[in-house]
């Protein structure tokens, strides 16, 4: 008798274990990087004594430094996955944009999330909305975090360092001025903390009320259906 779990005929293995664990490790880093960059930008009230008696400070910069470069670290392993796994994990970078059923794809989804049409679509991997958001939030998003924080980062370690070399030389006059890479770095944090907060509403919504599997999906990477309809990928 084989322990492995029975897997229903209508499941198909979308999400694999690579895969999985990147989303996991993703957003861990993103809640330490964006609570610790909060208290950064608005840091905690000071106390009195010495410097070297109260570290907080210091240990919250540590951990957004920590977590930025464990977001990097697994954001190019998942690059790699890109080519190394299956036709899902390259999703997420190569959204089909000059495809005309893509973009009908969208506009339905936007119209089933406002409550405007009442039939889901099953979709194996994303949904095409899903595709370009994550796309837009989650590559490009990322890579903006990662180059304008490694600007900021560079200048704490001087003109010595290969973050300064390779980042601070030409982003921080890209922007004008430092202040105003810490400006753009902050705001787009907040996009990212939207785009989190509406992720996971719509997760649970499409778990409770479209036509497949979503949070278990994630979960085990098998994606299951409720109904024979035909896939709409």
């Amino acid at each position: 008798m084989s322990s492995q779990p029975a897997i229903p005929s209508s499941a198909v293995y979308v999400y694999e274990l690579p895969v999985r664990l990147w989303h996991s490790i993703n957003a861990l880093s993103i809640i330490v990087l964006a609570i610790t960059g909060y208290l950064i930008a608005s840091p905690l009230s000071s106390v009195g004594g010495e410097a070297s008696d109260h570290f907080l400070m210091g240990y919250i910069r540590f951990a957004h430094f920590a977590a930025a470069y464990i977001l990097v670290i697994s954001f190019l392993f998942r690059i790699y996955w890109a080519f190394a796994g299956n036709e899902h994990a390259r999703q997420l970078f190569m959204p089909p944009l000059l495809c005309k059923k893509f973009w009908s794809g969208v506009w339905h989804e936007i119209l089933w999330y406002s409550f405007i049409d009442k039939q889901p679509r099953n979709y194996v991997g994303h949904n095409p909305l899903a595709v370009l958001f994550m796309h837009l939030i989650m590559v490009w998003g990322t890579l903006f975090m990662a180059v304008t924080g490694f600007a900021l980062y560079g200048e704490g370690e001087g003109q010595g360092s290969w973050q300064y070399s390779l980042f601070s030389s030409w982003v921080i006059p890209l922007f004008g001025q430092s202040q105003d890479v810490h400006s753009w770095h902050h705001l787009m944090m907040w996009v990212i903390i939207c785009f989190v907060i509406v992720h996971i509403y719509v997760a649970v919504r499409e778990d409770k009320l479209s036509r497949q599997s979503m949070l278990k999906t994630i979960k085990t990477g098998w994606r299951t259906f409720k109904d024979d309809a035909p896939c709409n990928d």
